[in-house]
């Protein structure tokens, strides 16, 4: 079952562009394949860029889990050398 889910980074000083660009490399991308659907993603960017969110459409609760707390074996390299903390928040849509 698909959920949304929001996932707010915060990176380390200096570190964006090598964060993003792994995000968007082959490797980024079979991490993320593994956990949502990527190209559903919706992302924006800190102003000062010490950080970023994604609106994710997740597919694989437990390989997210991964992702965001630094375990995934793919991502676990780039989460140590790039990110403080990341957060993670179930969506759910209210009705007006």
């Amino acid at each position: 079952m698909e959920k949304e889910m929001l996932v707010l980074v915060d990176l380390k000083e200096g570190k964006f562009e090598k964060f993003m660009g792994w995000m968007q490399s082959d490797e980024g991308m079979s991490a993320r394949k593994s956990a949502a659907y990527p190209e559903k993603t919706v992302g924006a960017v800190k102003p000062d860029k010490s950080g970023v969110m994604f609106k994710v459409f997740v597919h694989n609760e437990e390989k997210m889990k991964e992702l965001v707390t630094g375990t995934h074996p793919l991502g676990k390299p780039i989460f140590d050398e790039c990110v403080n903390k990341m957060h993670i928040w179930e969506l759910n849509k209210v009705n007006l």
